[in-house]
């Protein structure tokens, strides 16, 4: 072990720059604190991996750290029921009849005698009803293979060597939950491009509030430090949640006149806005019940983090969807905020199971993790994108 003696270091530098006797100075840390190699060198002059007396012996692994943490899903949960036999989903409707006249109340008006006229009791009235299928499949593995013999060879016992194998599973397990929350985003990023696609209600809080309140100078990189423009935005995601409640053709891409219940709404916010409105509009309102937007579920980014701390790439996104008979690709940025009926993005059937094969001549098991689900979006269902761009920005 390669020990370094620190007593001068710490009475005439680190310990006279802890009580004030000393400015701060530039101190070499290299020799105090260990970051750690991946391999061990025994073969060097100095034997700095054997003991320190007669340095002929090599120093031992005293203490193993797995390091095996349970990663939770970060993805909003749109994540519906599952079925065994079939694959096809199928999703009914039916539209509002029309109203007739009340008959009772016109009695005197048919003739006696019958005729044509008269009003027919057994008269049909075949209610139009409308189906849709969804019969697409995501489908991958995660493989894993654990051998039977050298594994041993690295442990110091059997509670050691069971903690390196749940370690291993536990990270094949967050490989699958980060891939599934992928999933999930991007089902949620491909009905917002929907919505973009169609230019049917994508709202511009920015612009709204612009054209309310004639406040021309305010810019999307200056909106969310802005009290005013904060107040304004959660009141109108307040009243976009109160209209889809409402029956109404407006919010959905179809024209089928529909209604989302507060118990049947997907609201996802952006990180950064969520957090704007906590920090900036909550903390100077006496009575935050007037103004607070609840029920949302946060995601830090729509598509990606980009390479560095970008807001601007966490509030984009950049897909080709499915359009008519073909495809186009949908680049926007500025997203803050998704409303939604739970029924608009969903993920149904998902089947997670892990199969397992033997090599007897190699003693090794291969374990395929394996996953796959239906990723489902209606834009007949209710959806409303919130943005907060300038207009140049909106292409």
């Amino acid at each position: 072990m390669k020990v370094t003696q620190i007593a001068t270091i710490l009475n005439t530098i680190i310990n006279q720059e802890q009580i004030g006797e000393s400015l701060v100075v530039s101190e070499d840390l290299s020799n105090i604190v260990d970051i750690g190699t991946e391999i061990l060198n025994y073969t060097g002059a100095s034997k700095e991996n054997y003991e320190t007396v007669t340095k002929s012996l090599i120093d031992l692994v005293g203490k193993q750290i797995f390091v095996d943490r349970e990663y939770v899903s970060q993805a909003p949960n749109i994540v519906k029921d599952a079925w065994e036999y079939g694959s096809v989903l199928e999703k009914v409707r039916c539209e509002l009849p029309d109203a007739d006249d009340n008959a009772t109340w016109q009695l005197g008006d048919y003739p006696l005698d019958g005729g044509e006229n008269y009003p027919d009791p057994f008269e049909i009235s075949i209610p139009k009803v409308d189906a849709k299928f969804f019969n697409g499949k995501i489908a991958f593995e995660v493989p894993v293979t654990i051998v039977d013999r050298q594994f041993k060879e690295a442990m110091r016992d059997a509670t050691a060597l069971g903690k390196f194998i749940a370690m291993i599973e536990n990270r094949v397990r967050m490989k699958m939950t980060l891939s599934t929350d992928g999933l999930v985003m991007r089902t949620i990023n491909n009905l917002m491009a929907q919505k973009f696609n169609s230019n049917n209600n994508v709202v511009n809080l920015l612009t709204l509030y612009k054209n309310e309140s004639g406040n021309d100078t305010i810019t999307a990189a200056t909106a969310l430090t802005n009290a005013e423009f904060q107040r304004f935005a959660a009141k109108t995601m307040l009243l976009y949640r109160k209209y889809i409640q409402e029956a109404s053709m407006l919010y959905n891409d179809g024209g089928y006149v529909t209604f989302t219940p507060e118990d049947r709404m997907k609201f996802v916010l952006l990180s950064k806005f969520a957090k704007s409105l906590e920090t900036g509009l909550y903390s100077d309102t006496f009575h935050n019940e007037f103004v607070l937007v609840d029920g949302y579920e946060e995601v830090g980014y729509w598509q990606g983090t980009g390479t560095d701390v970008n807001d601007d790439e966490r509030a984009k996104i950049d897909v080709t969807i499915k359009a008519g008979d073909g495809t186009t690709q949908i680049v926007r940025e500025g997203i803050v905020g998704v409303l939604f009926d739970e029924w608009a993005a969903m993920v149904c059937n998902e089947d997670f199971r892990v199969t397992v094969q033997y090599n007897p001549r190699g003693e090794y098991t291969n374990y395929f993790y394996k996953w796959d689900a239906h990723y489902l979006n209606d834009t007949n269902e209710n959806c409303i994108v919130f943005v907060v761009a300038d207009e140049s920005d909106e292409t």
